[in-house]
């Protein structure tokens, strides 16, 4: 009976916590946030005016790519702000070009990657070409923990990009010579700051659109401009021995940057489904934007407040 009791009265406080807060429930549009500041900022203002124009609810989850890709394929997520082509080619020919279940924006920002060097490291030690990476006399200044080699930030582990520097360095030669460093983004930053504020020299990993070319003065290495037919590039997926048969001694071809989104909301939502469709950004703008994030330290959902409204003009042309 006691048991009972004791029962009875857990159940009533349940039943008061429901009365008071409401059950839990899911959000209409989940929106994947990978780990970069420019797919951050782009995920929350995407969120903000799908919420203030369409009043559905909007919830943001952390992810890789592959997750994302994969999410948006089962439903548990609609958006991925910001997909880099071609690094993710192989997800968008499966989930948009095969699967059919994700569909994207077709209006690309450009963007470029390579390898940079602060402006104070090229200038004192003649580091301008990405062949000087090859050389061990040169890369003797990158060396921090006394192994013979210099190091180099490639990017996060998670990154396609990343892999692909992999495959750049053995191709290149550095590989030999540098240790490649996988790791987070912020933490690579944190070491560009402090070499910029030092003169230490460094090398890393970039891209922009970033806020990175506004916060300091760093110089993209020269390179072989990009050939298609030296780009042969393999995955882990459709090649176990990927790195080795892979080769990409010249640059990068020009990035483009789309929004992706789940085929389905054409259906639940149209109205979302037709503003992911139409949002065209600029590298300005995703400058501007990562720049106020990162580098003025703004909350993400505070700045996309202010950014739907500064741009609401802007805004009404996606809607149309």
């Amino acid at each position: 009976m006691a048991k009972r009791r004791v029962f009875l009265a857990a159940l009533a406080v349940m039943l008061a916590a429901l009365a008071t807060h409401g059950p839990a429930r899911a959000a209409d549009i989940v929106i994947g946030v990978p780990s970069w500041s420019s797919a951050e900022a782009t995920a929350h203002v995407l969120g903000e005016i799908i919420h203030q124009k369409f009043g559905v609810s909007v919830a943001y989850k952390a992810g890789t790519n592959e997750e994302i890709f994969a999410a948006m394929d089962s439903g548990e997520m609609q958006v991925h702000p910001e997909v880099w082509l071609p690094n993710h080619r192989a997800l968008m020919l499966d989930y948009v070009n095969g699967r059919k279940t994700v569909a994207m924006n077709r209006h690309g920002v450009p963007a470029t990657q390579g390898m940079c060097t602060t402006a104070a490291t090229a200038e004192k030690y003649h580091i301008a070409s990405i062949s000087d990476l090859a050389d061990p006399e040169k890369v003797k200044i990158f060396d921090t923990d006394s192994n013979g080699k210099g190091e180099v930030w490639i990017g996060d582990k998670d990154w396609a990009s990343t892999r692909i520097e992999k495959i750049r360095a053995k191709s290149y030669g550095y590989d030999a010579t540098m240790t490649l460093l996988e790791g987070e983004e912020t933490v690579a930053m944190a070491m560009i700051d402090v070499a910029a504020a030092t003169g230490k020299p460094l090398v890393f990993y970039c891209y922009a659109p970033h806020h990175l070319f506004q916060l300091h003065d760093v110089k993209l290495l020269d390179e072989p401009a990009h050939d298609p037919t030296k780009w042969i590039v393999h995955t882990p997926s459709d090649d176990p021995d990927w790195l080795k048969n892979s080769s990409a001694p010249v640059a990068w071809d020009v990035s483009f940057l789309h929004i992706h989104y789940q085929k389905a909301l054409e259906e639940a939502h149209p109205d979302v489904a037709k503003l992911l469709a139409n949002v065209e950004l600029d590298t300005d703008t995703i400058s501007a934007m990562t720049y106020a994030l990162v580098a003025e330290r703004k909350d993400p959902a505070e700045f996309a407040g202010e950014w739907v409204a500064d741009n609401a003009e802007r805004i009404e042309g996606w809607l149309k």
